[in-house]
């Protein structure tokens, strides 16, 4: 754990890198980045979720066909050179891929065949025997998933013949026997992934880094965990959701977000301990120091949709046995190294779980300059030390891009007034940089576009368009001394760099 009061440091996810084949990966380029991180003086990195993506939807880190699965895109071929599993020519053709962006297909018709080719080298040994035991309530069920969804042409465990849809014990025995190397290889996918991963996590706490992970709060259900647990989620006798995930209507929305999610059974939770819980968020701690859960509110109400609806006008807050699950965290997770993503509207309720459980909530400086300053939580008058603060998330425009097309005139005056000085496109990163370093908040992360001065072209996401979103990569030749020098100027000039920093291994 790390006990820094104040520090700072970057939102960057995996594929963001220039990775060997197309996209970032847990290898050299992420052991080469947590070294930049520390000579620019940076006491954080903040990752999305690292679980698989679908190209159906859109590669989204938070739609995943497992909450556990390590996305085997990943995983660092360079690492299966140095174990002897390829040789530095079967990867040496991997380039001509883009320098910004990721190109997932062309990425997966790259890796995967020798992915392949390394597995069929593989001698499984003591480790690996020992990883799959330790991961056998969620690993084999998986790999049994991924050998079917294969098998069966990609589609929803819905659709499968009626005893595999049902995973009655004879359809599974048969199947198994039959898929035995389809469930090898995913078995040996996973096994790589988290290796490099908890490689990458002892060489970030090496440095003083600490690296925080993500975890969306739902499961897609089109997925291992619905398909095999499904006595955790809300479906009924046709193995149907009955309610789906959303949230109601607001400002922003007069018919609300419909996420469509299979809700949780809670009542099922409850029952076992929350065992399902404890063991998905110690898997997300084996990986990180510290772990960010997504839509937060949801563990303590959650808005349900009657299955159907083509929107989420029509349904109904619920409670969670939210008591007695925080205390099970309180036993299982005594040192609270989660954040909560408390955006949007937040109930007492929430704001008094946060204070308990001494989880930090987040501030996004680009939400600040619309509304009363005197009640804005944006605004960095009204942060309190605890905090985590960003200029922007994943789910933002960048700070250049936002000035230059999302801000309004009225936002934009606003924010001259805070700040006294003319703000333009091009000193506006810096300007909000300093703005988040300067602040009383805990952690100050800002996503590397900013440190970079990117716009519109460099976002990562826009929520409200399904495709070309996750793609952009930082280029090799952006990361330079310069700016390594900058980051570490200001990382010192705000009491936020790494110069005395505490850490246990």
């Amino acid at each position: 754990m790390f006990f820094l009061d104040r520090r700072c440091g970057v939102l960057l996810s995996i594929p963001s890198l220039n990775g060997k084949g197309g996209i970032g990966d847990l290898g050299p380029c992420a052991h080469r980045f947590a070294d930049f991180l520390a000579e620019a003086g940076q006491c954080i990195w903040q990752v999305l979720p690292l679980t698989e993506t679908d190209s159906a939807l859109g590669n989204s880190p938070y739609s995943s066909p497992s909450a556990f699965a390590g996305n085997p895109l990943y995983i660092s071929l360079e690492d299966l050179v140095v174990r002897g599993l390829l040789d530095e020519s079967e990867i040496s053709s991997g380039s001509g891929f883009p320098e910004d962006s990721v190109d997932y297909g062309a990425a997966r018709e790259f890796r995967f065949p020798l992915l392949r080719k390394a597995f069929s080298r593989f001698t499984p040994g003591e480790d690996y025997f020992a990883f799959l035991h330790r991961q056998s309530f969620w690993l084999s069920d998986y790999a049994l998933f991924a050998a079917l969804k294969t098998k069966l042409g990609g589609t929803s465990w819905h659709c499968w013949p009626e005893p595999l849809r049902r995973m009655e014990s004879r359809a599974m025995q048969e199947v198994s026997g039959e898929l035995g190397n389809e469930i090898d290889f995913t078995c040996f996918l996973q096994y790589i992934f988290f290796t490099q991963a908890a490689a990458l996590k002892k060489k970030c706490t090496s440095l003083g880094i600490e690296l925080i992970g993500d975890i969306p709060i739902y499961v897609n259900y089109d997925s291992a965990d619905v398909w095999a647990h499904r006595e955790y989620f809300c479906l009924g006798e046709d193995l149907l959701p009955t309610e789906a995930a959303g949230v109601p209507p607001d400002y922003f929305s007069k018919t609300g977000q419909l996420w469509g999610n299979p809700l949780y059974n809670w009542d099922n939770h409850k029952k076992d301990g929350f065992s399902w819980w404890v063991r998905r968020l110690e898997h997300s701690l084996n990986m990180f120091h510290s772990v960010r859960i997504d839509h937060f509110r949801g563990l303590l109400a959650y808005w349900a949709v009657p299955f159907g609806e083509k929107t989420a006008e029509k349904g109904t807050w619920k409670n969670v046995p939210s008591s007695e699950f925080f205390d099970c965290l309180s036993l299982k997770f005594p040192s609270a190294p989660f954040l909560a993503e408390n955006l949007g509207v937040i109930t007492d309720d929430v704001t008094e779980t946060m204070d308990r459980m001494g989880f930090p909530g987040m501030a996004v400086l680009l939400f600040a300059f619309s509304g009363d300053m005197r009640e804005n939580p944006h605004i960095p008058h009204n942060y309190v030390h605890g905090l985590t603060a960003y200029t922007g998330t994943h789910d933002n425009n960048t700070v250049r891009g936002w000035f230059l097309g999302d801000s309004t005139a009225g936002e934009r005056r606003t924010l001259e007034g805070y700040c006294g000085r003319v703000i333009t496109a091009e000193n506006a990163p810096d300007v909000l940089i300093r703005m988040v370093l300067a602040s009383v908040a805990e952690r100050a992360v800002i996503p590397l576009q900013d440190y970079l001065g990117l716009g519109s072209e460099a976002r990562m996401n826009t929520p409200s368009i399904p495709s070309g979103n996750w793609r952009w990569k930082v280029r090799e030749s952006q990361l330079t001394k310069n700016l390594s020098s900058r980051m570490k100027i200001l990382a010192e000039l705000y009491g936020r760099n790494r110069v005395g920093a505490s850490k246990k291994a």
